[in-house]
């Protein structure tokens, strides 16, 4: 009788402190800040980082941005809404920046040291982990298009120069003078920067206190990118560049460098960047981002903020990305003061945004 008493007891002990454990484990599991119940789709785009500051802007000059930006990403949004892919929502989108003379990318882009436009741009396909990229090119209207070309119809990766554009018209491109690409307010800025006999980088004023006056300090108009996941659960990053201006020697940045400027991966995310080209380059960004997530299973938030206010900050460099994971949670993450960015879920809930 005694030992059966004693053996209810121990049983009684045992379910109470197995409930107890169970009640802690539920107090104390971690709580993700991103949504675990995927969305249909979304898309993110940027316009460049840099030091850009509400007080150096006009309310013209920053209605003129917000009118682009949801442009380009409303145009992104319906294709993905009727069900077109990532890859088109992102070219797309990029196209309507491209054309436009506010960013840093086609009809905007800078001037090199001897007054030609060099454009780079890359796409990559986190389905099928394709990715295209073209360097350097000259008459490509959108070289977005080029950079598709390459990845669908080509068997190489990366072409650039002569070699690329020579492709673009064989593809049946939009072929240009190089003179479409010509403004005067980056000539300007070239004027400025060779006076200064200095490379500036376009997105940061930082690089150089010589540029920042009246003609040119609302002028940090970047590299612009998107990154969408479409309905069929497809994601896709896209980045396109004029570079910097008074660059030389045929210098290239890491926009069209598959793993420092852009990268999908259906596993993970898709990341485009903007910023100092060569820091993205030396710490691989994207990528970067995209392992974190896959290797050490942090949140795409997480993984953004560590390279970026981090890794990316510790070596020195300025810039930022945005980024969109596989079930559709969207960020923007950058260390300077200003990043031309807009959002747009599946719910059409749209945010633009400028300054920090």
């Amino acid at each position: 009788m005694k030992k059966s008493i004693l053996l209810t007891i121990i049983v009684m002990l045992f379910l109470n402190c197995k409930e107890e454990h169970k009640k802690q484990d539920i107090h104390t599991k971690p709580i993700s800040s991103e949504q675990s119940k995927k969305a249909d789709f979304a898309i993110v785009i940027h316009g460049g980082a840099g030091s850009i500051l509400k007080k150096n802007m006009s309310p013209e000059k920053e209605a003129a941005y917000h009118k682009t930006l949801e442009e380009a990403i409303r145009t992104g949004h319906t294709i993905l809404k009727n069900g077109g892919s990532s890859i088109d929502a992102v070219t797309k989108t990029i196209n309507v920046l491209e054309d436009s003379p506010l960013f840093n990318a086609g009809k905007g882009a800078v001037l090199t040291n001897t007054a030609t436009n060099e454009h780079d741009a890359s796409i990559m396909d986190g389905k099928t982990l394709n990715a295209g990229a073209s360097a350097g090119t000259t008459v490509v209207k959108n070289p977005i298009n080029l950079a598709k070309a390459i990845m669908t119809n080509s068997p190489h990766v990366m072409l650039s120069g002569k070699g690329a554009d020579a492709f673009a018209k064989e593809q049946g491109l939009q072929i240009v003078s190089p003179d479409y690409f010509f403004t005067e307010r980056r000539f300007r800025s070239l004027q400025k920067a060779k006076k200064a006999e200095a490379i500036k980088l376009d997105h940061d004023d930082k690089i150089s206190i010589n540029f920042y006056d009246e003609d040119i300090k609302n002028s940090k108009f970047g590299t612009v990118g998107c990154v969408a996941l479409d309905k069929n659960g497809n994601l896709a990053a896209g980045t396109s560049t004029g570079g910097m201006t008074n660059k030389r020697w045929g210098r290239i940045g890491d926009s069209p460098i598959i793993g420092a400027g852009t990268y999908a991966n259906n596993n993970t995310c898709a990341v485009s960047c903007t910023g100092w080209g060569e820091f993205f380059i030396r710490t691989v960004v994207a990528h970067n981002i995209s392992a974190l997530m896959e290797y050490k299973g942090l949140s795409l938030k997480d993984a953004a903020q560590e390279i970026i206010q981090h890794k990316l900050k510790d070596l020195g460099g300025h810039g930022g990305i945005i980024a969109v994971d596989k079930n559709g949670n969207m960020v923007t993450e950058f260390n300077t003061s200003g990043m031309y960015r807009a959002t747009m879920n599946d719910k059409g809930i749209l945010s633009i945004k400028i300054f920090e």
